[in-house]
């Protein structure tokens, strides 16, 4: 399955390259979303709240209002998830709290899913040079994507990966990378991260994995995604 990326920041939406520079925006996120309508399932980032700024909350929520949503970005409290799927979003993206400054945030992970069920709940492994990167991707942790998996599986439905080396370039990704991935894990897998190409698309596919698309569609390299 393709599902659309929408990433916020300052009520547009967004691309950047790596997390840092802005390569493109929007002004509209409901103009976008009309864009996608064809699409199951959409992905929407909070990058403000992700940054530690004030959330999109008015924006997410009208997003999930008209479009099956997992919602991602900022997640860092039981609380929030909470608004979070009260918004109405299906699937709620934990990143950077669901890991310290040397390993796995069980202790948070555990009181998350005894309040939020786990089939609501994908968890976010970013890796930057196969290190897992947290906090904007602005820093990375002492762990592989391959090393924390398994442990994580207890916590969460689903993983989203990204292979933040690619990301935004519009240069392909790292399937390789991906195959590991799909060995360590028995859990369903969004790839995302500079794929680019029909064939990358059907390579997670045959692996099982779903792909997020964001730059790939507005910059039109797959025009008939991007319905005008």
């Amino acid at each position: 399955m393709i599902i659309p990326c929408i990433d916020l920041m300052g009520g547009k939406v967004v691309q950047l390259v790596q997390g840092k520079d802005k390569a493109l925006e929007l002004p509209d996120p409901l103009a976008v979303l009309e864009k996608f309508s064809a699409y199951e399932e959409i992905q929407v980032i909070d990058l403000d709240a992700a940054m530690g700024r004030t959330p999109q909350t008015e924006i997410v929520g009208k997003l999930c209002a008209r479009k099956t949503c997992r919602v991602g970005g900022g997640i860092r409290s039981v609380e929030r998830a909470r608004e979070v799927a009260d918004d109405g979003a299906k699937r709620i993206i934990v990143g950077s709290a669901a890991f310290t400054a040397t390993g796995i945030h069980h202790e948070f992970l555990q009181t998350l899913t005894q309040q939020i069920a786990r089939d609501k709940l994908m968890i976010a492994v970013d890796c930057l040079g196969d290190r897992v990167a947290i906090r904007g991707w602005r820093e990375t942790l002492p762990l592989t994507s391959t090393e924390v998996l398994a442990d994580l599986e207890p916590y969460c439905s689903e993983f989203l990966c990204t292979y933040i080396d690619a990301e935004g370039k519009l240069q392909g990704t790292n399937l390789d990378w991906f195959r590991r991935l799909r060995e360590a894990t028995r859990l369903p897998i969004t790839a995302a991260g500079g794929i680019t190409t029909d064939e990358e698309i059907r390579s997670l596919e045959a692996l099982g994995m779903h792909a997020a698309l964001g730059m790939a569609i507005y910059r039109k390299v797959f025009p008939e995604l991007f319905l005008s």
